[in-house]
């Protein structure tokens, strides 16, 4: 391909079509090419690139509390998560991802740093790419019965207990866990810093997020497909004007009634 005779349009054109490493075997082309627009088209190629392997390198130090535990024999890894423990309505959710050693999947971060449609894309990656995972939930009435702190470890228990491959050792958002009987470590802000919790973070998220678009269309008053559940004005409005729900919590929103 003779980029040196093609017009800027069809080169950027072409560029747009290419993997990054035919894309890094063409930039040095494109730097000899004495047209400006052509030498503009280089610079946004190469920062492309320059991007990719900063996510290489980002993603690669994601496995780092993995590798350590793989370095030690250890070969099935769970990454645990749980998504729902704010909101005033819906049950909590939780996932456990077992990922293959080593594997890259691009954009993978704490779910709350990704937008959703992107968390869409990554969740379908995730449970194609994953050796094993389980999503589990716990209800609105069994949050009330326990505090949804508890609710959240017994999500997690049972996102785990669940796996058909049974994991060696778990790795865990956040500072404390109870109930689990396997090998476990936890890691605050795991989400961001374990490739495993990761997944696990976006799975449970994306989880929770599509049963409670489901309660919009049960509940159409109180607009749950865009506040999630979570505690917006809107939400405390429709609450105060309509009363709650049966997929309210009630220990969250006992004040909120009380003042109407």
């Amino acid at each position: 391909m003779q980029l040196s005779k093609m017009k800027v349009k069809e080169i950027d054109t072409y560029l747009k079509e290419l993997s990054i490493e035919h894309l890094s075997n063409t930039i040095e082309n494109l730097q000899q090419d004495n047209r400006s627009s052509v030498q503009k088209l280089a610079i946004k190629y190469q920062n492309k690139i320059n991007k990719h392997f900063e996510e290489i390198a980002r993603i690669n130090q994601m496995w780092r509390f993995e590798n350590e535990l793989f370095n030690n024999g250890i070969q099935y890894i769970a990454g645990v998560d749980e998504a729902g423990r704010g909101p005033l309505a819906g049950p909590v959710f939780a996932a456990s991802v077992i990922l293959p050693k080593g594997i890259f999947i691009e954009g993978i971060n704490d779910s709350k740093k990704i937008s959703e449609k992107k968390r869409e894309e990554l969740y379908d990656i995730i449970i194609e790419k994953a050796i094993c995972y389980e999503i589990a939930s716990v209800s609105e009435q069994e949050i009330d019965r326990i505090n949804i702190r508890n609710a959240a470890f017994q999500a997690m228990g049972k996102a785990v207990n669940s796996m058909k491959t049974r994991p060696q050792h778990v790795l865990v958002d956040g500072d404390a866990v109870k109930g689990l009987t396997l090998p476990y470590t936890t890691i605050v802000k795991g989400d961001s810093l374990s490739v495993s919790i990761a997944a696990a973070s976006i799975l449970a998220k994306v989880s929770r997020d599509r049963y409670i678009k489901e309660l919009d269309n049960i509940y159409p008053q109180y607009g749950f497909a865009k506040h999630k559940g979570y505690g917006t004005k809107e939400h405390i409005e429709a609450i105060k004007r309509y009363g709650l729900t049966p997929v309210h919590r009630g220990s969250f929103t006992e004040k909120i009634v009380g003042n109407r």
